[in-house]
């Protein structure tokens, strides 16, 4: 018998410093090294440039109040002054709190509150959204500061003339808060350490083989763990470059920059790469440059992972979670094909995963499905003052339930089979139905709510909103669309809607969601969606 246990090696080593140390290493070892381009804005930091605008900026904050343990809240698409921000509060141990840029009044307000933010620095607009018009409405008495301001400009030359305080951190403080929809209704705030990203952003960057002559192309937005840690912080422990192709991902954009930049690496989520494989112009980019790269965020489908392998030789499946900072699976280089297109690979080093029955909590053995639980230096410090959440999540043996449903093989190599949960993964974005159904409930002529995901061929899943309505209402889909504008990030807004009378229950009178995907597939005619094999 061989049970579903397994635990990653030893080595290498994960680094003992704060991200500040390691960017003072990084400075050290490859001071003309570029650090940060950000092509739509034409800019290009070396090692060396980018430690004096971090330096400038922990000045800034000092002089605004902003000490050790302080929440300083990020609200932007990627840009340069993001990646300057995030080594900055950590110089200072503050706690940055990263905040999705397509969050609205009702989310940003939220955040705020639960985290104590006590300065948020935003963009001031993007596309259509107006970062100062919201962030005034949703946090009025909230001090804040706008990139492309004088106030920005002030923070930024370290106005004030502080010091930055030769204070000793640690690398068990708190570092950083990213929110993660929860099925309470309402986020959570996964809190993570200097030692749980800097050695997660190490261990991936270990993974592929990066060196310092590696530029990593990085589509994915930086509020999650897949920019900041995986793209950041795997660059600075090895003194890579991160190319920033735009604001927000454009698949155009990220070749071009692929192309002029001569990127090593590329990023993104499944929808991305399928975006990007689909471009009538495809041919005309010059990727040769591109050797290895990260898929993950969401399911990754066979196929477009064999696709990308032809351009990319060495490109890897990764596996995690938000609260293990995030990675805990992965493939390698030198994984045969079937393995690096069809599994999330082996445990990482300094990880331990096993795979058990949701009953009765014993591990399965290897062939046997069962839910995904990871243990190791990655697991988050906590749900932010939520103890009550954090001891849900986290078992009394220090692992963290998934919720996903996977199996080992004899190998160690890990697929994923399904979700025990009823998160929704749309396009590397996960959502909780119950947040939404919380909010579709709020409006008066809803009776009752349920949302599901169902299969999608480009997002991997979409959201599909069971409503009964009061007697006598009249809803469609352009109402629920014009109902959650502007409240709800755009993808947590129901594609699909039913109307109907009932839901499919139990007798002990739950709902039955997977009878409503059966029936959403059939009647949206989604068979074709739904059949794609993913890793």
């Amino acid at each position: 018998m061989s049970l579903a246990l397994d635990a990653g090696p030893e080595e290498p080593l994960l680094p003992g410093w704060t991200i500040g140390r390691a960017l003072d290493a990084a400075v050290s070892a490859w001071p003309s090294n570029d650090a940060l381009v950000s092509v739509e804005q034409g800019v290009r930091l070396t090692y060396s440039e980018l430690s004096a605008e971090v330096d400038g900026v922990a000045r800034g904050l000092i002089a605004r109040g902003v000490s050790r343990g302080d929440r300083v809240g990020i609200w932007a698409p990627n840009c340069a002054e993001w990646v300057i921000v995030q080594y900055a509060t950590a110089r200072l141990g503050a706690i940055l709190v990263t905040v999705n840029p397509a969050y609205r009044t009702n989310e940003l307000a939220y955040v705020m509150k639960q985290a104590g933010v006590s300065l948020l620095i935003a963009a001031s607009k993007f596309k259509t959204s107006d970062y100062v018009a919201m962030a005034i409405e949703a946090a009025p008495n909230l001090p804040s500061v706008f990139f492309g301001t004088a106030e920005w400009d002030a923070l930024r030359t370290g106005a004030g003339g502080e010091q930055i305080p030769d204070v000793e951190l640690s690398p068990t403080d708190p570092i950083n808060i990213q929110y993660t929809s929860g099925t309470t209704g309402f986020p959570k705030g996964a809190t993570l350490s200097h030692r749980n990203i800097l050695g997660n952003g190490f261990l991936v960057g270990e993974a592929c083989n990066y060196t310092p002559d590696d530029r990593i192309c990085v589509p994915v937005p930086f509020y999650h763990c897949f920019g900041m840690v995986m793209g950041n912080l795997a660059a600075l422990t090895h003194g890579a470059s991160v190319v920033i192709p735009a604001p927000a991902f454009d698949p155009a954009a990220t070749l071009s920059a692929v192309a002029s930049e001569r990127c090593t690496s590329l990023y993104g989520v499944p929808t991305m790469f399928i975006a990007e494989l689909a471009l009538e112009d495809l041919d005309s980019y010059d990727l040769s440059s591109l050797r290895t790269g990260i898929m993950a965020g969401s399911p990754c489908p066979v196929e477009v992972m064999k696709n990308v392998s032809e351009f990319m030789p060495e490109v890897t499946i990764a596996y995690g979670m938000t609260e293990t900072s995030p990675v805990s699976t992965q493939t390698k280089a030198d994984d045969t094909l079937e393995h690096r297109t069809a599994t999330v690979g082996r445990v990482h080093p300094h990880v331990t995963i096993k795979i058990v029955d949701r009953s009765s909590g014993e591990i399965v053995e290897r062939g046997e499905t069962g839910e995904l639980c990871t243990a190791g230096y990655g697991l988050m410090l906590g749900y932010w003052d939520d103890p009550e959440m954090t001891s849900e999540a986290v078992d009394s043996e220090g692992f963290i339930h998934t919720g996903d449903l996977a199996m080992m093989d004899m190998d160690g190599y890990i697929s994923i089979v399904g979700r025990s949960k009823d998160m929704v993964i749309r396009g590397g974005e996960n959502v909780y139905p119950r947040e939404i159904e919380e909010f579709l409930y709020t409006h008066p002529d809803i009776l009752d709510a349920q949302v599901i995901g169902v299969p999608d061929a480009k997002y991997g899943e979409e959201l599909c909103a069971w409503v009964r309505l009061r007697d006598g209402a009249t809803f469609g889909e352009e109402d629920l669309r014009q109902f959650c504008h502007g409240k709800l990030s755009h993808y947590k807004i129901p594609r699909y809607l039913r109307i109907t009378q009932e839901f499919p229950m139990t007798v002990t009178g739950k709902v039955q969601k997977f009878k409503m995907r059966e029936v959403s597939i059939e009647e949206l005619s989604l068979q074709g969606a739904a059949c794609i094999v993913t890793a």
